[in-house]
């Protein structure tokens, strides 16, 4: 595996590679901090960092709208089911974790959809955090629901400044 640093208005993004997809993207707070993978070797050029960086940065400028990129997250075969679902939500909208449970045909599956959503080893490029509560609520993000609301601002055209280093989690919230 291959590993590097990517800056962002929200801190640090580790950007994690097999040698020719993206296998993991973490935001390093909250549940899933930055971990470098073991035996990983730092190399900015493996690709697809290069474009990832520039997809990222694109995306930050509020210029990208949808990621094309070769990923490979690593997940039970319901897991992929659900991170593929979520790829199709548009930029600057939300969905609830029944309704992505009643598109891919198990309406009754929303608290395990939820479960998913929160193991999405692929921050912001499978955009978990347009997935919302039943409510209309924001409810949990593995990168902290300050980051969550901020990135749900970008897609809406609001610029708002989160600190790198907050670090408040909630619960995953209903469905």
């Amino acid at each position: 595996m291959t590993y590097t640093f990517v800056e962002s208005p929200m801190g640090p993004i580790l950007l994690t590679s097999d040698g020719v997809s993206l296998v993991e993207v973490s935001l390093g707070s909250g549940r899933r901090p930055l971990e470098i993978p073991p035996d990983g070797v730092d190399d900015d050029d493996v690709p697809p960092f290069p474009e990832a960086r520039r997809q990222l940065a694109a995306y930050f400028a509020g210029t990208l709208t949808r990621f094309d990129l070769p990923l490979a997250p690593r997940g039970t075969a319901f897991q992929q089911l659900v991170w593929r679902e979520l790829i199709g939500i548009p930029f600057g909208t939300t969905v609830s974790y029944g309704e992505i449970a009643r598109r891919i045909g198990n309406p009754a599956a929303c608290r395990a959809v939820g479960l998913a959503n929160g193991s999405n080893p692929l921050a912001i490029v499978v955009p978990c955090h347009r997935v919302i509560g039943a409510n209309g609520k924001l409810t949990g993000y593995a990168g902290g629901l300050p980051r969550k609301q901020a990135l749900l601002a970008l897609e809406a055209g609001i610029r708002t400044p989160v600190p790198p280093t907050l670090d408040l989690t909630g619960d995953d919230g209903a469905c």
